[in-house]
């Protein structure tokens, strides 16, 4: 119950923020204020303080009130949210299609980021991602031959592989590694996102494992320039990396 609260809480502070009721360089209430204001105590409400710091919505020096930083919502990658949640959480609509789902062996960097034997069977995935209707990002996933399977059965519009994993097979990601880079569009890539051949690609490469650090996926993300924006915010205590709506 002390969960749901203290996010009941970040989430009212969170509206509060974005909303403008506490503007960029304004002090947030006291933990003591804060606690009277829910009637919780002051551990449930400095969970909820430390959710919107974690978010680099406020401050995240301890021991004095909050300053607030900016007024965005952002997704940080240590939250561990699909790019279906992110995309929903900032208000775009999101599809997605599965363009094939092929059994083969691993190649050498597979299975190193996978930790499986070289030669083992992985299921490779490409896919299209799109957000309001247009091509944003194209999926070569190596999924671990332990969910190969519960990968086949989703269907052709699944909206989202780990949050499907998780509901269907109780597979839950807990950690991830992200690598981010730039490239130019090759044919394939180009022919699926609507651009010409060597226009500039972003992309995010990223290992997910469950809790006991088992590899879940190798992913080779490429977004469309302009679609959406990294950034890494520094703080004393943190460095979250975020990814947001760019413009297009």
């Amino acid at each position: 119950m002390g969960r749901v609260r203290y996010l009941e809480i970040a989430e009212a502070l969170r509206a509060a923020i974005l909303s403008g009721d506490y503007p960029v360089g304004a002090q947030l209430p006291s933990e003591s204020d804060l606690a009277a204001r829910w009637s919780a105590s002051r551990g449930t409400v400095r969970q909820a303080v430390a959710t919107l710091a974690s978010e680099g919505l406020i401050g995240s020096r301890q021991g004095a009130r909050r300053i607030v930083l900016r007024q965005e919502r952002r997704h940080s990658f240590g939250e561990l949210n699909s790019f279906a949640q992110w995309a929903e959480g900032v208000g775009h609509e999101v599809h997605s299609r599965f363009l094939s789902r092929t059994r083969r062996p691993a190649t050498a960097e597979e299975a190193e980021r996978l930790a499986l034997a070289p030669g083992t069977e992985i299921l490779a995935v490409l896919r299209l991602r799109l957000l309001d209707g247009e091509p944003t990002m194209v999926e070569r996933t190596a999924y671990a031959d332990w969910v190969a399977a519960a990968v086949e059965a989703m269907e052709p519009d699944c909206r989202s592989v780990m949050d499907g994993l998780a509901a269907g097979s109780a597979i839950v990601a807990h950690y991830g590694e992200h690598l981010i880079d730039a490239l130019a569009a090759g044919s394939e890539d180009a022919r699926l996102l609507g651009i010409r051949r060597g226009s500039p690609l972003l992309r995010q490469r990223h290992v997910s494992a469950t809790n006991t650090g088992r590899p879940i996926e190798w992913s080779d993300d490429r977004y469309l320039a302009g679609s959406v924006t990294f950034s890494v915010s520094n703080s004393a205590v943190a460095t979250p990396l975020e990814r947001h709506a760019g413009d297009r």
